[in-house]
């Protein structure tokens, strides 16, 4: 069975989460129904529980969100940067979300930072680029203060938004990364914006970001047989 690991970086306070899904399991119940063969092996990160795993010991990574960003002096984001250039040098495929996505454009050659516009929260349209197949427009939740601002060389945009220039890219390796968030579901992003309200979201943004789920139609398997079908190739490719 193909080993893909699932790198969780986003914290989990149990005096405020308790019994909410952690980020991994988000991540594996979004991509499992498309990618049945693979087996979702989660890294607790972010809370210290795991170390990251070596190359050898997966086929493929998935590099989840954050509520760092890719400046802040976190001990694991280094030894995360030289990961990232591990598995590109064993030619394993990498799939980045929001802070992932920001991580593999910052090492491999881009730039990530804060973004002018600030926070955003909630959902958001997209238009993927002329090249891409599928439905040219769609909606997606968002969740970010940082935005990839330097694209790395050899990678391509392959979807963007008015406020998100860089919101999705392709590498001339197997590597694909997305700022949105495919893997979360409306009551999931509901529940969590009922729990944060004025802890890790004032009022207003958490209200209007509810709004803005609550009205968007953004599907639960968005992207989700792409990103099997990228993971199938690239593994394929090595073979």
């Amino acid at each position: 069975m193909t080993r893909i690991a699932i790198l969780d970086l986003t914290t989990h306070p149990e005096a405020l989460l308790t019994g909410s899904m952690r980020v991994w399991q988000s991540i594996s119940g979004w991509l499992s129904p498309a990618f049945p063969e693979a087996d979702m092996w989660p890294f607790d990160i972010a809370e210290g529980a795991m170390p990251l795993p070596h190359t050898c010991e997966f086929d493929g990574l998935i590099v989840s969100g954050s509520e760092f960003g890719v400046y802040d002096d976190i001990g694991w984001i280094a030894p995360l940067q030289r990961l990232l250039l591990n598995t590109r040098a064993a030619g394993k495929p990498i799939f980045g979300i929001c802070f992932g996505h920001q991580i593999m454009a910052d090492t491999f050659g881009g730039r990530a930072e804060k973004a002018s516009v600030g926070r955003v929260v909630g959902a958001r349209k997209f238009q993927h680029a002329p090249h891409q197949s599928g439905p040219k427009n769609f909606t997606a939740h968002v969740w970010h203060q940082d935005q990839v601002t330097r694209v790395p060389p050899g990678a391509r945009v392959t979807a963007h938004a008015a406020y998100c220039p860089v919101a999705a890219l392709d590498y001339d390796f197997a590597a694909r990364s997305v700022q949105y968030h495919p893997e979360y579901d409306a009551a999931h992003l509901q529940d969590l914006f009922t729990r944060g309200r004025n802890v890790f979201l004032d009022g207003a943004t958490a209200d209007k970001a509810a709004a803005e789920i609550k009205a968007a139609d953004v599907p639960r398997d968005l992207d989700a047989m792409a990103t099997a079908a990228f993971f199938r190739q690239a593994l394929a490719a090595k073979t």
